[in-house]
């Protein structure tokens, strides 16, 4: 799986989730509505959406997708159509959510940061973990397991995947 497009530089430590999805807007009964109100909560986001158009992957500081544990958030990043996040690290729960929903997040060490942000593409390639922005590579670890998720299309995907293993499993089992 590779995502590549170019960046959107979101210049912030502890983006939380009320500014990626401000809660007067979680009344939306459609997933892909939530891309019109995506970092709602940010001041100035029109200038930073006019100075980054097309962007697909955000690089931003550490502790991305702190505050609560609202799945809109990352529902939010995909309807906008956003494909991953490049930070230094990220809230727990975000994450979580993130690869439920196949959405990619890479954890770059610190010092790897500004080379990224000065940089106007990126390509990350989930399978292999590294990215490239013109410079060096960048290596990221991911869990095994969430790799796979990711590779699978989601947690929900990749258990559906699944189902025929399980179905055989049952029935061996059951003798």
């Amino acid at each position: 799986m590779i995502v590549e497009g170019k960046l959107f530089r979101l210049d912030r430590a502890n983006v939380d989730t009320d500014q990626i999805i401000p809660t007067r807007y979680l009344g939306a009964v459609d997933a892909a509505g939530l891309g019109a109100y995506c970092f709602g909560g940010l001041p100035g986001i029109d200038a930073l959406y006019a100075a980054h158009p097309e962007a697909t992957i955000i690089i931003a500081r550490e502790n991305f997708g702190a505050g609560s544990s609202r799945e809109h958030a990352v529902w939010a990043l995909q309807a906008r159509g956003f494909k991953a996040v490049i930070a230094p690290s990220f809230a727990r729960i975000f994450e979580e959510n993130a690869y439920n929903n196949g959405f990619v997040l890479a954890t770059i060490p610190a010092g790897a940061v500004e080379p990224v942000f000065a940089s106007r593409f990126a390509r990350i390639d989930v399978a292999n973990q590294m990215i490239t922005t013109g410079g060096e590579p960048i290596a990221f670890t991911l869990d095994p397991l969430r790799k796979e998720f990711l590779l699978g299309g989601g947690f929900l995907r990749y258990m559906a995947g699944q189902i025929e293993t399980v179905r055989a499993w049952e029935a061996s089992a059951r003798g």
